[in-house]
């Protein structure tokens, strides 16, 4: 008969041992499952903490066990449960190693979240920044080009004047020769043309000496009559 201890004896406390690595064994695959489900699956608080609690408790009962198998008489059964308690025991710290790795799992993925939220932080203001000075260039590109647009204006206007001044001095050449053809076809030449405006000019000054004479002796004949 296997040996009995405060809960109970060898064999009682094998089967609840058993019975809870079994239990503890799907909740840890389930938990597992969770964090492979999603890339941004967090801890489960209560699950993982529940597990580690079977797990230590499963140990706890291996202690038990392994204190109850030594006191097995018969030895063939005493190895036995030797196999059967060291198995329990193995299963166990299995699934603590597991959890472990999940704990490390969690916290690596815990930091890389925090990380991409402060990067993802400090890229929206660096985003904004960047915005900002991509809006000034563009302002100042489009004063570039208003600027320029204008200068061209400005350009096309001064060419256009310059064009009509250079077709007026045209016309006034064209004009000048065809009087000076005009003339050289009637037989006047420069000379001709000076004499001619000499003696226009002297014209007109003895006509205004002969108008003064005119009303000087007008005035002398009324003053005489009036004497």
């Amino acid at each position: 008969m296997a040996g009995e201890a405060g809960g109970g004896t060898l064999s009682e406390i094998h089967h609840r041992a058993k019975k809870l690595l079994l239990s503890t064994r799907d909740d840890l695959e389930r938990l597992e499952r969770l964090e492979y489900s999603t890339s941004t699956a967090l801890d489960s608080p209560e699950q993982s903490v529940s597990i580690k609690t079977n797990i230590a408790h499963i140990q706890s009962l291996c202690v038990d066990m392994d204190r109850l198998w030594r006191s097995v008489a018969a030895k063939s059964q005493r190895d036995l449960w030797k196999r059967k308690v060291e198995q329990i025991a193995e299963e166990a710290d299995s699934l603590k190693q597991s959890l472990d790795k999940y704990f490390v799992r969690n916290q690596k993925r815990m930091t890389e979240a925090k990380e991409r939220a402060e990067l993802l932080g400090r890229a929206n203001g660096e985003s904004a920044h960047v915005l900002r000075i991509f809006d000034e260039e563009a302002q100042a590109m489009q004063s570039v080009r208003n600027s320029s647009r204008l200068l061209e204006e400005a350009s096309a206007t001064g060419e256009a004047i310059l064009f009509k001044y250079s077709e007026q001095r045209e016309r006034l050449k064209r004009a000048q020769r065809k009087a000076f053809d005009v003339l050289n076809t009637v037989g006047l030449s420069n000379t001709v043309l000076k004499l001619i405006e000499r003696r226009h000019r002297g014209d007109k000054w003895i006509k205004v000496k002969v108008q003064v004479k005119e009303e000087f002796a007008r005035a002398a004949c009324i003053n005489f009559s009036g004497g």
